[in-house]
């Protein structure tokens, strides 16, 4: 039990490194209902809106404008302690410059969070992902 513990809090420090990413370029306010973003070119911002209907997840980076740029956000949720994260909604968007998505709402008492992949579209080496801590 300890060993899976130990997993666990290892893959949850994982995740939180990955947010933290490299050097912060600016600090941006993103759209109204959604949290502040740090601007990263390239590196998806993740956040939720919650309320007592539902979760939606929210996604959006910042990118060249000439570039064209893929988005994608997921709410995964996990059933019971142990099982595999599931993909309950998804959003994706493609379009030149900076891009935003939004899933569907999600409605569940599982364990929760939001992934999103994003960057240059035609180029899946150089897209990122991250995820927010399970809620």
């Amino acid at each position: 039990m300890r060993t899976r513990i130990a997993a666990v809090m290892m893959a949850v420090a994982g995740i939180t490194g990955l947010t933290a990413g490299p050097a912060l370029a600016a600090t941006a306010t993103s759209e109204p209902g959604t949290t502040a973003c740090t601007t990263v070119l390239n590196r998806p911002c993740v956040s939720q809106q919650t309320d007592g209907a539902g979760i939606i997840g929210v996604a959006q980076v910042t990118a060249d404008p000439a570039q064209l740029t893929i988005v994608r956000v997921e709410v995964r949720t996990q059933a019971a302690w142990g099982s595999p994260w599931e993909t309950t909604a998804s959003a994706t968007t493609v379009r030149l410059g900076s891009a935003k998505a939004t899933t569907p709402r999600v409605t569940t008492t599982d364990l929760r969070m939001i992934c999103a992949t994003a960057g240059p579209a035609l180029d899946a080496a150089k897209q990122v992902t991250t995820c927010t801590s399970p809620f």
